[in-house]
């Protein structure tokens, strides 16, 4: 049974967002991000070897892997091709609503102001993304939206950090966040997998 975007991401705090670079990185990568205690992983698809990344990585047991920065229905039928088992945009366009209906592909899409989050909730999203988080008002926009959009419930992913994140997740419309601090640039170039586990598992020790 596919998973819906709210079962996803009531799996763990935090949903990494993860460019790989390196193909032979995607495995070791989502292993040690699943043993730290976070399942579902959000692959952008921003390099040559996304698809393939995500490919590899639905074969690690225990994950959950989804494609990030999908833009266009292109975008949506190559990731569910690729075996995402769920989409993420930056943005939303009835294009885009139109072609993760016919793929069946769970989609959390972006939103930044309260027209989008009301045109998604009439779409029948009611789990979105909250994106760029901090630069599109952070903390205090979520709590204004709380009020007169009480049914939206947000992934808010931009701008996160491990310090951060723990204010977002204290607010009552916020399910988790994205974080792309859980696989940085340095541990990736030395393959430092333990170094990696580490942080998904104070990740996934956050409330």
């Amino acid at each position: 049974m596919a998973l819906s975007t709210l079962d996803i991401c009531k799996l763990a705090p935090v949903i990494p967002v993860i460019v790989v670079e390196q193909l032979s990185d995607a495995q070791p990568l989502a292993q040690a991000l699943v043993k730290g205690g976070l399942p579902a992983l959000e692959i952008t698809l921003r390099t040559p070897c996304a698809l393939d990344a995500i490919r590899a990585m639905s074969e690690v047991e225990g994950g959950v892997v989804g494609a990030g920065t999908l833009l266009t229905p292109k975008d949506v039928k190559a990731a569910k091709a690729a075996g995402a088992k769920f989409g993420v945009s930056p943005g939303i366009t009835e294009a885009l609503v139109k072609a993760a209906q016919d793929e069946g592909l769970p989609l959390l899409p972006g939103a930044a102001t309260a027209s989008e989050v009301m045109f998604l909730l009439e779409q029948g999203y009611s789990t979105l993304k909250f994106f760029p988080a901090e630069a599109a008002g952070g903390i205090p926009m979520l709590k204004s939206w709380f009020g007169p959009l009480p049914a939206a419930s947000f992934c808010p992913t931009g701008g996160i950090t491990l310090q951060t994140a723990p204010q977002y997740l204290a607010l009552p419309n916020v399910l988790c966040v994205g974080g792309s601090w859980l696989a940085p640039k340095d541990l990736m170039a030395r393959h430092d997998w333990a170094g990696i586990e580490t942080l998904a598992a104070q990740a996934a020790a956050l409330k």
